[in-house]
């Protein structure tokens, strides 16, 4: 064999030993990637999921905020733990014995050394409106109303809603009844005049809620009207008493 064909043919075991050599450290590569990366986090058993992000929504936005995706939510909020140094301007306060409590914007805080801690608040607090944004969720035929991770259910002897405790079926939701309306002022369009923000006007469509309930007796969340038959005569009393609180407050209703 001339000094040419040994050339070549030492070439040729080169390039097939190197070949060789890569793809095997290639595999070997994968095999560490694949033994490295984390496992996918997993629900306990029996455990409600609470927050999660909507498919096709970011579960975090540029402040920091977790999308809270439960019931199809859809609203974010500051994780649970998170430490502020003042409280949001607007805010209202709640006692239990000897314990604060702050509600503002469906955010529940409480405090903690020089600032405020946002908390899941304890069962038995009563609001007088909801959180300017809610999911109505049915469980036996009863609503509840849910924001940040907290329930709350209709106490018609405080005239409120109580913080009470996620219900045993919590992932399991029942088909709202038909004669039910999820939103209280479904009936009613309602154009800011004032350049209100939405935050603001759903706060005040809620704060007219209350008021216009306490006027007629007429509750729309509730089954039939809170009223036995569910009065159609209630539920126009209710509508007028609504338009006439919103529109004191700078609103066009039709």
């Amino acid at each position: 064999m001339n000094k040419t064909s040994q050339f070549a043919l030492l070439s040729l075991v080169v390039l097939f030993f190197g070949g060789s050599l890569q793809v095997a450290a290639a595999a070997d590569q994968h095999g560490r990637d694949e033994h490295s990366r984390p496992e996918p986090a997993r629900a306990e058993p029996g455990r409600p999921q609470g927050r999660g992000p909507v498919q096709g929504r970011p579960g975090f936005d540029g402040h920091g905020q977790v999308l809270d995706g439960r019931y199809n939510h859809g609203r974010y909020y500051p994780p649970m733990g998170t430490v502020r140094p003042a409280l949001p301007e607007g805010y209202r306060p709640y006692y239990r014995g000897r314990d604060r409590y702050y509600f503002h914007g469906g955010i529940w805080y409480a405090p903690r050394g020089p600032g405020f801690v946002v908390i899941r608040p304890p069962s038995g607090l009563v609001i007088s409106v909801l959180p300017p944004y809610y999911s109505t969720v049915w469980f036996g035929g009863v609503p509840y109303y849910y924001a940040d991770n907290v329930y709350y259910s209709y106490q018609p002897d405080q005239n409120g809603y109580a913080v009470v405790d996620p219900p045993d079926n919590a992932d399991s939701p029942a088909e709202a009844p038909d004669n039910t309306q999820d939103n209280p002022q479904t009936d009613l369009i309602i154009y800011p005049k004032n350049g209100q923000s939405k935050d603001q006007q759903a706060a005040d469509q809620y704060e007219c809620h209350t008021w216009a309930k306490g006027q007629t007796g007429f509750d729309p969340t509730q089954p039939g009207g809170g009223q036995a038959g569910g009065s159609a005569m209630s539920r126009s009393n209710y509508d007028r008493a609504m338009s006439a609180c919103l529109q004191a407050r700078d609103y066009q209703v039709n």
